[in-house]
Formats: structure tokens, C-alpha cells, sequence
């Protein structure tokens, strides 16, 4: 059996994991086994739902798991929990963002490839159906010009600021600008800041890349929302995420570790940070002038 650790149990995301793995045996012989210890109640909470080691720290799974999922929502936590796992040897999926500055993703990437193990981190939006409409309709748009993705994010979150949901806009653009292995150019990147909407622009790939991001108030947020314009035609979609959103992505993990797929190349993995952190920077400079 492939055992699985978890680490990060405040997220909900752990919720739909131990479903998918435990309780819908999507991968058969592969189970959520151990979590790293959290909120009391939430510990009793989800060793309700069948049994469950709880340890102390993320270093106390090596031995004990042969994978490892981090969850927290946290982002700036993610590299002190997956760096002693990569060390161990283990398989690690940190949900997204990898990281909330770029010279922590390229040590998360270096470390993986110096232990030889595989690191995955996307956003779940990525996978929506909607997206694939929008990729397979860019034949008949001709040769894509300007992207632009709308979601959620604040950037006073108390989870490392605009990285929380920022990241799902931010790695959603990349990607439909065909350009998630390309650096970004970051000098042009500029940010436009009213009281609740953000505007990010910057050019990947030769490719008009536009950003927004909405902060949500009490009665809701914004939907995630993309446009992919072409030399001959545009299309919109709104990127619904479904109940099991986050299966793709763990489908796409167990693929990787299971050496199905190949692992994710470095630079797709730190572009979307290097983006973000530059976004957040902006932010921050704008604030301090004002």
C-alpha cells in the first residue's frame, strides 16, 4: 500500500484528499495513513472519518508515509514543511502556491532534484473543462495575442497577502498565454490598485498577459474568469470548479509519483511565483508611498 501523509489540516482541501484517497478509493492501494497534528477539534474531526496517525511535525512522516500532501493555507509555511520530506526522500504535492517568494520555489526545485524526487504544485483551475475549451478553441482563433484571467484575492489576506487565490489567476494566465516554461517579462509588469480590484499586466512569450484580481467582501467573490484573444476571434469562458475540483490535480500527482507522467519542469513551477511576488512587491511600494 502507498501511504500518504497530509500536512496543513485547517485547509478544506484536506477534506476532499482523505475522500478521494480514503473513503472513494479512487487509487486503489494508495491511503491517507497520517497528518501532521493540528487544531484539537479538527484532529478528532478527521479521525472520525477512519483511522489516522497523528504526528508532530512534517519531519516525523519520514518513515511513515511514502508521499506527502502539504494543504496549509499559508503559502510562506509550504517550504519549511516540504523541504525535510524532499530531504526524506518522499514525493511531496504542495497545493498551491509552492512558495510566496521566488528564491524559496528554486530551492523547493533544486532540493527535489538533488534528492531525486518528484515535487508537484498547480493551481486546480488549471484543470477546470473550461480551460481545455479555451486551449482547443485557439486553432480557430488564430495565433494568441492577449490573455486575461479575473479571480479572487486580497491582497491584506492573513495568508501571505495576494498569493491566497492571487496564485490561481496569476498561474491560469501563464498558462493560457502558452508560455507556463517561459520567463515572464518582469521589468514591464505594471499594477494598477483601486480600493477592492487590482489590475496586473506583463508580456510572456510575446503574449499581452492581463491580471485582475477582485477582493471579496461578506456576500460572496467574484468567479474565476478568462478570455483568450486571437489574430481572427476571442472566447470567454467563467471557470467553474466543481465538487471534485481538486481530483485532477491529485490524479496528476499520482501519475508523477507513480512515473506515469514526468515531473514538472522547474520553471513552470517558479514562473507563477516569480509573477506573483513581483504583483505583491508593486503593492507593497504603492502603500508605502501613499
Amino acid at each position: 500500500m502507498r501511504r500518504v501523509g497530509i500536512i496543513g489540516i485547517e485547509n478544506s482541501h484536506t477534506d476532499h484528499f482523505l475522500r478521494h484517497l480514503n473513503e472513494e478509493q479512487r487509487f486503489p492501494g494508495t491511503q491517507v495513513t497520517a497528518i501532521v497534528r493540528g487544531d484539537a477539534d479538527r484532529v478528532d474531526q478527521l479521525r472520525s472519518r477512519g483511522p489516522l496517525e497523528v504526528l508532530d511535525t512534517p519531519k516525523d512522516l519520514a518513515g511513515m508515509v511514502d508521499a506527502a500532501i502539504v494543504c496549509s493555507r499559508d503559502g510562506a509555511l509550504h517550504p519549511q514543511q516540504a523541504e525535510p520530506l524532499l530531504q526524506a526522500g518522499i514525493p511531496v504535492l504542495i497545493d498551491k502556491p509552492l512558495a510566496t517568494t521566488t528564491a524559496e520555489a528554486e530551492a523547493l526545485v533544486a532540493g527535489s532534484a538533488r534528492a531525486g524526487v518528484q515535487l508537484l504544485s498547480a493551481s486546480a483551475v488549471r484543470f477546470t473543462p473550461e480551460i481545455s475549451e479555451l486551449t482547443a478553441r485557439t486553432e480557430q482563433l488564430g495565433p494568441v495575442q492577449a490573455v486575461s484571467v479575473t479571480g479572487p484575492a486580497d491582497p491584506e489576506s492573513p495568508w501571505a497577502g495576494i498569493f491566497f487565490y492571487g496564485i490561481h489567476t496569476v498561474e491560469t494566465a501563464l498558462l493560457l498565454a502558452g508560455a507556463a516554461d517561459q520567463v515572464p517579462d518582469l521589468d514591464r509588469l505594471t499594477v494598477h490598485q483601486e480600493s477592492s480590484a487590482i489590475v496586473a499586466t506583463t508580456s510572456v512569450g510575446g503574449v499581452l498577459v492581463t491580471m485582475r484580481f477582485v477582493v471579496p467582501d461578506e456576500h460572496g467573490q467574484v468567479p474565476f474568469h478568462a478570455e483568450v484573444f486571437g489574430r481572427h476571434g476571442s472566447a470567454a469562458r467563467d471557470l467553474t470548479l466543481g465538487a471534485d475540483y481538486n481530483l485532477p490535480l491529485l490524479t496528476r500527482f499520482m501519475a508523477v509519483v507513480g512515473g506515469e507522467v514526468p515531473q514538472t519542469d522547474g520553471l513552470s513551477l517558479v514562473t507563477p511565483i516569480a509573477v506573483t511576488e513581483r504583483i505583491r512587491a508593486q503593492l507593497q511600494q504603492a502603500k508605502e508611498r501613499s
